[in-house]
């Protein structure tokens, strides 16, 4: 913000979501990692909270106002071996992450999403739940506890943890959480001032592309427990920009996918009216998603836990 011309001090804070340990359950899934930081703007401990835009409920909370999105980090995951992990070396040409991984073997991740994507990928792997921080999965899988973690490619890029031995998933192998990647910047609704100096920061892609991925998951009730992926982008040709999206929901255990895209002409300027559109693609999406027995595989999903 500096270069804005203002001033800045971080507040650090811990959520909930980096010190509870426990698998996520229906009880507790939503907002593990975002309530402590809002509770900081309502405690005017903080005028700024930046959240990772994929913990960010997709319910409206008029206390708030996402001020703005920054430029999209990558919305890729990464499938993360250990420092001594004899996969990464036998099979350095693989075309794929997992072909690295021997017969069922132990793969960490505590998303429903990337469980279900691996399970379609290979049947065989033994997907297992990892919770914590990245520097604690780290940790449980450098002591044996699974062959490899999955983790989103940008928090690797942000710690600048470019060292770790991982290979990318491709899109057509692996689609993100709606909103990954993304960084989401909240401010008071009633702050203006903070408003102003946070919307400087605004990525007109980035925003409607992550908004577009909200909707899906915000019309289908989807939470963090529903394997529903997405990814949105916007793509420019002689004709004019598009807003193009990819959506999917399986079955926790990789059997069932249901998949949906479609795609809209934008100007890409972060106004209401483009916003607005992004809205209604997604919404558009979940509506096509829903015909095909949307609602009955997260409610499948969402009662087994």
């Amino acid at each position: 913000m500096k270069k804005h011309g203002f001033q800045t001090e971080i507040v650090p804070l811990v959520s909930k979501g980096d010190t509870d340990m426990r698998p996520i359950d229906g009880t507790r899934q939503v907002g593990l990692f975002t309530k402590r930081i809002q509770q900081a703007l309502v405690d005017d401990e903080a005028d700024v909270a930046v959240h990772s835009l994929k913990d960010l409920p997709t319910e409206p909370d008029s206390r708030f106002t996402l001020a703005a999105v920054p430029p999209r980090e990558s919305v890729l995951d990464a499938l993360v071996f250990a420092d001594d992990s004899p996969h990464l070396k036998e099979q350095a040409d693989a075309a794929s992450p997992l072909d690295c991984l021997p017969q069922g073997a132990r793969v960490g991740t505590g998303s429903t999403r990337r469980l279900a994507q691996l399970k379609q990928l290979r049947s065989d792997l033994d997907v297992l739940p990892i919770r914590g921080n990245v520097q604690t999965r780290l940790a449980k899988l450098n002591a044996g506890e699974f062959d490899a973690i999955v983790l989103a490619h940008a928090g690797i890029l942000r710690l600048e943890m470019n060292d770790l031995p991982h290979r990318l998933f491709p899109l057509e192998e692996m689609i993100p959480a709606p909103g990954q990647g993304a960084l989401g910047i909240e401010v008071r609704s009633d702050d203006t001032n903070a408003m102003h100096a946070i919307s400087s920061l605004n990525d007109a892609a980035a925003r409607l592309a992550a908004t577009a991925e909200r909707k899906v998951l915000s019309e289908l009730h989807g939470g963090c427990l529903a394997p529903i992926a997405c990814h949105a982008k916007l793509e420019t040709s002689d004709t004019g920009t598009e807003l193009c999206l990819n959506a999917i929901v399986m079955s926790a255990d990789g059997k069932e996918r249901l998949q949906e895209s479609a795609r809209i002409a934008v100007t890409p300027d972060d106004n209401d009216l483009e916003v607005a559109t992004a809205h209604d693609l997604g919404t558009s999406v979940a509506n096509r998603l829903r015909e095909q027995g949307a609602d009955k595989l997260i409610s499948t999903v969402r009662d087994a836990h």
